[in-house]
């Protein structure tokens, strides 16, 4: 008999992305001349719900506090086109979330925040959990927040993907209601100390922790097995939302009920192809394309063991 597929919640921020091209990221005190510029719905939230919606068979909700503003609707309407169901909390009294970003002709960013009505999530905003499977986590809404999402959820037997970004101390315990924690190189070293890849995650109490290492792949820890896998290589344009989408197609193939190593190869092609396109949900593909793609993709032994020494694996 199949295991029944459970819902994803994705409980986070949205942002409207105000993004101009230049020739390179400025320096501090630097003035740059940019070229184009565009507005594109995101927000890690967001970006992980659009991901995860598009990742494949997998219903995905979103708990969301938008403002009563124009950016509001752009936002929402975002949502639901990717088809995710959105459940907006409404703060009247602040802007719905922006973020500025400078896109660099070799695809680097700086990105500057202002969380808005991101802020106003508050605990007892958390719905039913009732025909969720796993329930999604980042850090740009308040952490108390996230915290208590992370335990009423661990509470109810579903299962928690932390993205624990952007980089900051966590609540004491806040770990012990994880089950898939998801960081990137700073990410980890914030929340462990220095130390080889392999080293760092071990000092990690949560059953699965999963690391992004940009162009060279990531690597996961299950208990005290380790799975590698390298990245795909992709000319890419723009890398905003690569780590959201990542996020977000990895926890759908898991509540699909993927192996972690067939989900960590899904969640790092959706991730390349999104770095070929501009804009973040913008940038995030379709299930289907990543199945095509990854039907002409080929393992190279070579990148793996590359992956393996960078992390410093036995």
């Amino acid at each position: 008999m199949s295991r029944s597929v459970g819902a994803v919640l994705v409980a986070g921020s949205a942002n409207l992305d105000f993004v101009v091209r230049a020739s390179h990221v400025p320096a501090p005190g630097e003035t740059v001349l940019g070229r184009e510029f565009a507005t594109f719905p995101g927000g890690k939230g967001a970006n992980q719900a659009v991901a995860s919606a598009r990742a494949g068979a997998v219903s995905t909700r979103m708990l969301v506090a938008l403002g009563d503003d124009p950016q509001a609707r752009v936002l929402e309407e975002a949502l639901v086109d990717a088809g995710v169901a959105a459940q907006v909390v409404r703060v009247p009294d602040l802007a719905s979330g922006t973020a500025f970003i400078c896109l660099s002709d070799d695809a680097e960013n700086a990105i500057t925040v202002a969380p808005g009505a991101n802020t106003g999530l508050r605990p007892h905003h958390l719905p039913s959990l009732r025909g969720v499977s796993h329930l999604l986590l980042q850090l740009e809404t308040p952490l108390d927040t996230v915290a208590t999402f992370a335990r009423l959820a661990r509470d109810a037997g579903v299962r928690v993907v932390l993205n624990a970004a952007p980089a900051t101390t966590l609540p004491e315990g806040m770990l012990d209601s994880v089950d898939v924690l998801v960081v990137n190189e700073g990410e980890l070293t914030a929340l462990t100390g220095r130390g080889t890849v392999a080293a760092q995650i071990a000092r990690l109490a949560v059953p699965c922790v999963v690391v992004t290492l940009g162009e060279r792949g990531c690597v996961a820890r299950r208990g005290a097995e380790l799975f590698l896998q390298p990245a795909f290589p992709v000319d890419a344009v723009d890398t905003t939302a690569a780590g959201d989408t990542f996020c977000g197609a990895l926890t759908a193939r898991l509540s699909e009920h993927a192996g972690l190593a067939d989900a960590l190869r899904f969640a790092s092609a959706a991730s390349a192809l999104a770095c070929t396109r501009l804009g973040a949900q913008a940038s995030i593909p379709a299930r289907t394309d990543v199945d095509a793609w990854l039907a002409t993709q080929v393992d190279d032994p070579a990148r793996r063991a590359a992956l393996a020494v960078y992390c410093g694996t036995p």
